[in-house]
């Protein structure tokens, strides 16, 4: 059977492009998974239910794809998860429900994408969310698929209240509503964690849509390459349960993710020559960008030993409140950001094994870094993954301002509000703070991924020769092929991305009903 359109991961931005095309009763859509498919509330495995799993359970899980990364060159191998389910990573992250500024898209828009400047994508955010705080007004919407909470005063941690008043203390504002474009201080975080249930795009936008007889979901299929003629698309080559079959379509959409996607890519042959060369895979379509550009968030944590008689839920929220503020001397607006976190484990364990809790986090976040990173391939065989190169803090500047992150967080720790909950200061140690030739050190070691790989694909005009795909996703000097995810972003937005991936595949959803 030829599908209209095959669609390729069923996850952030998958899901939502299948339940959107598939709304025209005349348009058939495939949209495959190499993860496992729970089609019944019910039935969902808690790791993916609830949104208070331990960094160990979704780590080793088989929701996971498990990669691994490179931080940097003094740095042991890094921990990069990403959903392999359907939801993909909106089942299984830490459900942080955060915008971008509006600058980020300006800057997009700046750069050839004249349909992604902030005024024309508000529609599309205001789409994604149902968020009771903040209902109906020019900004937010209370109608919307994924389900949106802040945690109330009068529930928060002690060491959230605490993390709360020692920034207002510090002279940072108080911030209601993180997601108001000009939002900036300390404040409860939004999250999609309604009644404590992650709240993906499968329960939000693909469990509505599965009654349609023109949508088909197929769950553990691996796809191994897109089948082409010429420079157009006609399928993709999958594998599922030990056999190997094609799948005909009228349009590939390629959802992997930015890891997925441009892997999908460089194992059919598009991409920069050197590298296929390297691996021995023949060049359909020279395309440079792929695999580069690789953006995130590098995060560094300082960690305390709470006090014996302190709580620590295992199942309690990991964060509840942030901080954004902007770097001393910096010109980007909210390039720095804090998560308090109520639950933290030994990091030496790395990930494995049964790990208790030892006290209390932040987690200091560079939002927009200088440093940019590589996707290679290491292998022709598809169940290999890929070579994930992050280079963070490269440049000065990208150091001077993570130090002014860790130096805060430290300072913060020590507010009177924290005296009743910390027993000592683990991490940086005091030697490592002494100095910032030792505290750089210490960050280029110890940074760790915030979990918004992105940029590896990235849009832009034929003019530039680094963009894979236009600003609708269609993949440069190729028919038929699309792509749509994380991955298309030019640069990593001031924020968590997993909202940004949402209102990217409600636009280009609409592109695409449109005839563009």
């Amino acid at each position: 059977m030829k599908y209209d359109t095959v669609i390729v991961g069923a996850g952030s931005a998958g899901s939502i492009v299948a339940a959107r095309l598939s709304e025209d009763p005349d348009h058939s859509v495939l949209l495959l998974e190499a993860g496992p498919d729970y089609p019944d509330f019910e039935h969902l495995p808690e790791e993916v239910k609830f949104g208070y799993a331990t960094a160990t359970d979704i780590m080793t899980s088989d929701h996971n794809w498990q990669f691994f990364g490179k931080a940097s060159d003094t740095a042991p191998p890094m921990l990069v998860p990403r959903g392999r389910v359907t939801g993909g990573s909106s089942a299984i992250n830490g459900q942080v429900f955060l915008r971008g500024v509006p600058e980020d898209y300006d800057s997009w828009a700046a750069m050839g994408n004249d349909e992604w400047a902030f005024p024309n994508l508000i529609q599309y955010f205001r789409k994604v969310e149902a968020d009771p705080d903040f209902p109906d007004d020019d900004f937010h919407s209370s109608e919307g698929a994924i389900m949106v909470r802040r945690f109330k005063p009068d529930e928060m941690r002690p060491d959230q209240t605490a993390f709360y008043e020692a920034c207002r203390d510090a002279g940072f504002a108080d911030s209601p509503d993180h997601n108001a474009p000009d939002a900036s201080g300390v404040g409860p975080v939004p999250l999609n964690n309604p009644n404590g249930i992650r709240f993906s795009t499968a329960l939000g936008y693909l469990n509505p849509a599965r009654h349609r007889l023109n949508l088909t979901i197929r769950p553990n299929c691996v796809t191994r390459k897109i089948i082409f003629e010429g420079k157009r698309a006609v399928g993709v080559e999958v594998e599922s349960g030990g056999e190997r079959f094609t799948v005909d379509a009228g349009e590939v959409i390629l959802s992997s993710g930015a890891i997925g996607s441009p892997h999908i890519m460089l194992l059919s042959g598009v991409g920069p020559a050197d590298n296929l060369g390297e691996i021995g895979i023949p060049v359909i379509h020279e395309l440079p960008g792929v695999g580069q550009n690789l953006r995130d968030h590098p995060m560094v944590f300082t960690t305390w030993q709470t006090k014996p008689d302190y709580p620590l839920d295992g199942f309690a929220p990991r964060v509840q409140t942030i901080l954004r503020w902007t770097a001393e001397g910096s010109d980007v607006r909210n390039d720095l950001l804090i998560f308090m976190q109520s639950y933290a484990t030994d990091r030496n364990y790395r990930g494995v094994g049964d790990v208790p809790p030892l006290g209390i986090r932040m987690l200091a976040s560079l939002e927009l870094q200088l440093s940019a990173g590589e996707l290679r391939l290491t292998s022709s065989d598809p169940d290999e993954q890929p070579s994930l190169d992050y280079r963070y803090l490269q440049y000065d500047e990208d150091l001077r301002r993570m130090r002014e992150a860790v130096r805060l967080c430290v300072s913060l720790g020590q507010h009177e509000k924290f005296t009743d909950i910390i027993e000592s200061r683990i991490e940086p140690t005091d030697d490592e703070l002494s100095s910032d030739e030792k505290l750089d050190a210490y960050m280029l070691r110890e940074a760790t991924t915030g979990q918004h790989i992105s940029g590896t694909c990235k849009m832009g005009p034929g003019s530039d020769k680094m963009a894979v795909v236009d600003q609708y996703g269609r993949v440069h000097g190729m028919e038929n092929l699309r792509i749509v995810d994380a991955s298309i972003m030019p640069d990593c937005i001031r924020a968590n991305t997993n909202v940004t991936t949402m209102m990217i595949a409600e636009r280009v959803s609409d592109f695409i009903r449109e005839g563009k």
